[in-house]
């Protein structure tokens, strides 16, 4: 299992190896990771979100916000904007025009590692470079208002994601776990995906090329909620990726 990313040293951005608590530049320079800035892991090139893609979730939503959304029978895939990326360690900012309520999804992310078209189910795991976490926050005020995600999934600093990108895992049997200040809201499988990442993969490249640095957000399962606020700590957590962590703070 390979774990890589981006740090900031000094102003410099650098691609590098995890090895235990250090970053390995490409030189061979090695920097603790506790004194430096971590970056969102890749920029993608096109940056896919997979929309209602569990079941919990959807029978949530639906109870909670008033939402109508039925299970669906073929996977479907939207947009968000990189404008919206963080790193672990930064702050989300909630906007001060924002009623909400903003709440956290927390996701595993799939990292395109090579060009790829037409995949099949079987071989569509071979264009993968490795997994990360996402958390999709989400104005939920917003998403009912607006006609398009535009703000309520993109607003600035409303995608933390990282901290690394693991290889050489199961994408089908990850525990993703949330906490905010220290206490787990949401734990969940991957393997209740109602659409897998093999299937995933598949269907898009029968329509998009899929391109290194890529990266498509896989969803979340179960509840989102309490709804976050100024002061929280919110965590997205994977034994293997790590955590991705994020401070509240309002405008």
């Amino acid at each position: 299992m390979r774990k890589s990313g981006r740090i900031e040293v000094e102003d410099e951005p650098l691609d590098v190896v995890i090895d235990g608590g250090d970053a390995v530049a490409p030189d061979g320079r090695r920097h603790r990771l506790e004194q430096a800035k971590i970056l969102p892991p890749v920029i993608p090139g096109n940056f896919y979100a997979a929309g209602l893609n569990y079941r919990a979730h959807i029978e949530w939503a639906n109870e909670a916000h008033g939402t109508s959304y039925k299970i669906p029978t073929q996977m479907d895939i939207g947009y968000r904007s990189n404008n919206a990326l963080i790193g672990s360690g930064a702050d989300i900012v909630i906007p001060r025009d924002s009623k909400g309520p903003v709440e956290y999804e927390g996701e595993l992310v799939v990292v395109i590692g090579r060009r790829a078209k037409n995949l099949t189910e079987d071989n569509a795991l071979d264009c993968v470079a490795g997994y990360t976490l996402g958390n999709d926050v989400s104005e939920r005020g917003w998403q009912r208002s607006d006609r398009t995600l535009w703000r309520a999934k993109n607003a600035d600093t409303f995608k933390p994601k990282g901290p690394f990108i693991v290889s050489d895992i199961d994408p089908m049997n990850q525990q993703i776990e949330v906490r905010i200040n220290g206490k787990t809201v949401s734990s969940y499988n991957t393997r209740t995906l109602l659409f897998s990442v093999p299937h995933t993969l598949a269907r898009m490249s029968r329509y998009v090329t899929l391109h290194p640095g890529d990266v498509i957000w896989l969803g979340c399962d179960g509840p989102t909620v309490p709804a976050l606020k100024p002061g929280d700590l919110v965590e997205v957590v994977n034994d293997a990726i790590g955590v991705l962590a994020n401070r509240v703070v309002a405008e």
